[in-house]
């Protein structure tokens, strides 16, 4: 299964995103959204369980960011709400490895290509 990350795009700072990963065909696994800043280690930002539960968040994404799952359109959502400058990244979307999921970038495999956002302030 392909995943494609999109609706990344220049916004000013306060302004709201929404990302989608969409994958090539119906899949049983959870997703995960990552970000990598210029010259920064890529991080985990939040995942979301095969069936819509088993959701997390990293500590500092929690609050702006909501991750949700349309089963039926084979795609998983970031809202991005809020977003400053330092939100600027391009946003990776992966699939979980095992049900158990995790934030560690080993425990994730077929990685997108990414969608960049840029936050103006």
């Amino acid at each position: 299964v392909q995943l494609q990350a999109s609706g990344g795009g220049l916004v000013q700072a306060g302004a709201s995103l929404r990302l989608s990963c969409a994958a090539s065909e119906r899949t049983s696994f959870g997703i995960g959204w990552f970000r990598q800043a210029p010259g920064k280690e890529r991080e985990f930002i939040s995942a979301i369980g095969w069936s819509g539960g088993s959701i997390r968040y990293a500590t500092s994404m929690k609050g702006r960011f909501t991750i949700s799952r349309d089963y039926a359109k084979r795609t998983v959502y970031l809202q991005m709400n809020n977003l400053k400058a330092e939100d600027t990244a391009i946003y990776y979307c992966a699939a979980m490895k095992s049900v158990a999921g995790g934030d560690r970038l080993h425990q994730y495999y077929n990685w997108g290509q990414g969608t960049l956002v840029t936050v103006s302030s």
